[in-house]
């Protein structure tokens, strides 16, 4: 679903920072060779990444959800010289693709790949998230919340991403769509949340950016 028109949308991108070459290779072959890429950050919500993890240089980003690693490369642009990206992903086969360009971009040394459910995962950690990118499945966005809390000092940054998902979040809501009512539940706690200050962009499909007080 496009949220603005289509001539906007080219404005604004051509507008913005150019797309550095290794991310336009990542995403051809990703368009190529992978299934569901629509779920890829492409060029505008990248350089957005990029550019709020540069203005936060964290020193430890964690990414829930690295599919074929396009959106770990620009958040990993902003990391402090000594700093570490963990992503993590369900989807093993992917493992082999996302290394290739990690070691290409510069950042391989910095970036750690974790296989796996992010629930078991995080609390091996050890060490607190300056920066967090939310972008797995919608379902679990309430439960990583709970678990990252925790482990984020003041000032830390939580960005979710496919927060309209695709406009469902203003529609009547169905029975059985689990997803949508996740993120329902999930919009609201964000918004509401003593610990956090929220706002929604309406970024490609929805980019909630929140910063703990």
């Amino acid at each position: 679903m496009d949220f603005l028109p289509k001539k906007i949308e080219d404005y604004v991108a051509s507008h913005s920072q150019d797309e550095p070459e290794l991310l336009q290779k990542l995403s051809r072959e990703t368009w190529q060779k992978v299934l569901a890429p629509r779920m890829l950050s492409g060029h505008l919500q990248g350089r957005v990444l990029s550019m709020l993890s540069k203005l936060i240089n964290p020193k430890y980003i964690l990414e829930i959800g690295t599919y074929t690693g396009y959106s770990a490369i620009c958040l990993a642009e902003g990391l402090q010289k000594e700093g570490e990206l963990h992503t993590i992903d369900i989807n093993e086969e992917l493992y082999d693709f996302q290394r290739t360009y990690f070691d290409a971009s510069g950042y391989g040394k910095q970036i750690i790949q974790h296989i796996g459910d992010a629930r078991e995962i995080i609390p091996t950690l050890d060490f607190n998230f300056d920066l967090v990118f939310i972008d797995a499945d919608k379902q679990n966005y309430p439960t990583y919340l709970e678990i990252l809390l925790p482990r984020l000092p003041k000032g830390a940054v939580i960005l979710s991403d496919n927060v309209l998902w695709s406009g469902k979040v203003v529609e009547p809501l169905k029975e059985d769509d689990l997803d949508t009512k996740a993120l329902l539940a999930y919009n609201k706690t964000l918004k509401e949340h003593p610990q956090l200050e929220t706002v929604l962009l309406p970024i490609r499909d929805g980019l909630t950016v929140s910063r703990v007080r």
